[in-house]
């Protein structure tokens, strides 16, 4: 049995911002993986593993803007109000 790809939402791409490296401003990103050790005593199956969280990264630079991150890694500034 094939799937069928689902189709994409049309979006007016003159309608969108453009994205840049926070770090040196290219606008350029590659897929990536950040790479999160999982403890036995919280993982599923009871051993402890490596959970792949997918993200992206500057191509010129290596740099992984803030907003890429997952919201639960994310660290908060202390001097934010």
């Amino acid at each position: 049995m094939q799937t069928r790809p689902q189709p994409q939402p049309q979006v007016d791409l003159t309608k969108t911002t453009a994205i840049q490296c926070d770090s040196c401003g290219h606008n350029v990103f590659s897929p990536g993986l950040l790479l999160r050790k999982v403890s036995k005593f919280v993982s599923q199956d009871g051993r402890d593993g490596v959970l792949p969280v997918q993200t992206f990264h500057c191509v010129k630079c290596g740099h992984v803007n803030q907003d890429f991150y997952p919201p639960e890694l994310v660290i908060k500034d202390t001097n934010e109000k």
